[in-house]
């Protein structure tokens, strides 16, 4: 059977006709207000300074050609371009033009995106209505329109096999991406309210993990926020704003973990799709899921909640049976909710390729250990906690992703190949919480300093190969994977998990400083940075703290974040920048 069963795309819609028509008709009126509204002289001076910034920015790289000796114009033709600063402007949503790689790469890139278009399109018309109305119910919805932009931004600077294996990494993202948005829309009382379809899913808190979905194949889990939330963070840097502000004015302090806050100011201003036969909610990573959740169950009363509370310290195993508990009884509550069976078979079969993909992941650590890393950025970043967390086994295509990454990975790591052609100057690894609106940090990094991020904490999660035999070890063993999944396997049971766990993994890492993140509405981290800053200064290691707000760059802007690291490397590293270009730019307003 394929997956996701084409079936479900399939199912009959109850579309009201009648509300999508009052729908479009006060959007019709918004968009009077806006026309009649409009400064249209200001729009037109703006246009003229567009076109002036155009003009000039091609004679600018005119300029540059002419200056080129005949080598410099080849190395720009075989190799690509490599002042990267120039792709932005000031005030503009995106970059001005997309990178040249250099004929062969530009080539590859061209062809992933057109790659990307294909699938999104085939995904999008598997129930295209639905999907359309969606984009005028849910303001969110448009964001999605810019993740070729996100696919450029991580990809920023990448040749030959590096860059082939981020394509196949994001692709497998937006795949799945592309399909719940249909799914999402499809189901959702306001849009196509396919309740037949609806009755199939079940809907998780987005820091919950999907591996207990995989006994139940007839189903379908969907972390729910992640869309309208979580990956929209990182996709459109603007787009939590209105939840955060939305939720602030009523009431909630301001300096409340903007996760939460974004989930709970989602559900004040109706940004969630109504459906589904039940919601699983957590405690994990933190105290703010839980109130998230409170505010979920309030506004959707219909809808039976079951709360996955497992102990805090997760390392003492005598708990174990109360974990266990939780297991089954949250089996039990979608058995009860759903009428769908634990199937054993289709659980252990999705396990079994967990754990092959864990081998890989394996693998991946492995070589990025050795002098000679190959698999770093936010690609890689984004896809190791999306295939831990919310793939975890069930979609057997992505198997072949780790498969073809794997043999172009080895081939790189054989040739000795560079991620970053030239530039791979210093190793380091990333501690606590990255920021959701600067998911390309990372590629920012490496492009203007030459700074190789070998691993996140947050991808450094349960990696023991989970039972696919025995039945009470395998509930044992998914027991143990979800009290270590994203972020709780650091943030609970100690701070031996977080703060001495540190210092094991630069050693491993072998690394040259860490980039410690500093999320300043995160009250978990905050506890333990002293400890930080005491025991890295017993023991030698560098530490590069860099402040942010996670989803609200209002607190910490992108500039602010790079502005830290370009004053960290040239006094403490004594380094001067690989490319000055990227040193200092406008990206506020972008994506």
């Amino acid at each position: 059977m394929k997956y996701i069963d084409p079936k479900n795309f399939r199912l009959k819609n109850h579309i009201d006709w009648k509300a999508q028509a009052e729908n479009m008709k006060e959007i019709a009126g918004i968009v009077g207000d806006m026309v009649k509204e409009t400064d249209w002289s200001g729009v037109a001076k703006a246009a003229h300074k567009d076109a002036k910034g155009i003009k000039k920015r091609l004679e600018h790289e005119v300029d540059l050609l002419k200056n080129m000796s005949p080598e410099e114009v080849k190395d720009l033709v075989l190799n690509g371009e490599k002042q990267l600063g120039k792709l932005y402007a000031s005030g503009k949503m995106a970059t001005v033009r997309r990178e040249w790689r250099g004929v062969k790469d530009t080539g590859a890139d061209f062809y992933e995106w057109a790659r990307m278009w294909g699938m999104l399109l085939a995904t999008f018309s598997k129930d295209l209505v639905p999907a359309m109305m969606g984009a005028v119910h849910y303001r969110w919805m448009v964001s999605y329109f810019c993740c070729h932009s996100f696919m450029d931004k991580n990809t920023l600077g990448l040749r030959g096999r590096a860059l082939k294996m981020h394509h196949e990494l994001i692709y497998a993202i937006f795949r799945y991406v592309a399909e719940n948005l249909v799914l999402l829309m499809k189901s959702d009382e306001k849009v196509g309210n396919c309740t037949e379809l609806s009755k199939k899913i079940v809907l998780f808190d987005e820091m919950t993990m999907s591996q207990i979905m995989a006994g139940f194949p007839d189903l379908i889990g969907i972390p729910y926020q992640l869309m309208p939330v979580f990956l929209l963070s990182e996709i459109d840097q603007l787009a939590c704003m209105p939840y955060i502000d939305a939720v602030e004015s009523y009431g909630l302090p301001s300096d409340t973990c903007p996760v939460p806050s974004s989930e709970c100011g989602a559900a004040v201003i109706d940004a969630l799709p109504h459906m589904g036969a039940c919601f699983i909610s957590s405690s994990m990573p933190c105290d703010g899921s839980v109130m998230a959740s409170s505010y979920t169950n309030r506004r959707f009363k219909d809808l039976p909640t079951y709360h996955l509370a497992f102990p805090v310290r997760y390392e003492d195993e005598s708990i174990m049976d109360a974990a266990v508990k939780d297991i089954k009884g949250c089996i039990k509550f979608i058995e009860d909710n759903t009428g769908a069976k634990w199937n054993w078979d289709a659980y252990f079969a999705a396990m079994k390729r967990f754990n092959i993909e864990t081998k890989y992941e394996l693998q991946k650590w492995e070589i990025n250990q050795t002098p000679n890393p190959q698999l770093i950025g936010p690609c890689y970043e984004l896809f190791r906690k999306w295939n831990y967390e919310m793939d975890g086994g069930l979609d057997p295509r992505i198997i072949k992703t780790f498969y073809n990454v794997d043999k172009i990975m080895k081939k790189a790591y054989e040739m000795k190949d560079e991620p970053w052609r030239g530039k791979m100057k210093y190793r380091a690894i990333v501690w606590s919480i990255p920021a959701h609106y600067y998911a390309n940090f990372s590629n920012w990094m490496a492009n203007c300093w030459g700074v190789d991020i070998l691993v996140e904490m947050e991808s450094l999660n349960f990696t023991k190969p989970l039972e696919t035999e025995n039945k009470d070890e395998a509930f044992k063993d998914l027991a143990r994977l979800y009290e270590r999944m994203v972020m709780r396997r650091h943030t609970n049971g100690g701070y031996d998990h977080v703060v001495t766990e540190l210092w094991r993994q630069c050693e491993q890492w072998n690394v040259d400083f860490v980039l410690m993140y500093q999320h300043v509405s995160c009250k978990n981290m905050a506890t333990v940075q002293g400890l930080f800053e005491d025991q890295a200064r017993e023991r030698g290691i560098k530490l590069l703290w860099v402040s942010h707000d996670l989803m609200d760059p209002r607190t910490v802007s992108r500039k602010d974040m790079r502005a830290t690291v370009n004053e960290f490397m040239r006094t403490v590293m004594k380094a001067e920048p690989i490319d000055p270009s990227l040193e200092d730019f406008e990206d506020d307003t972008t994506w």
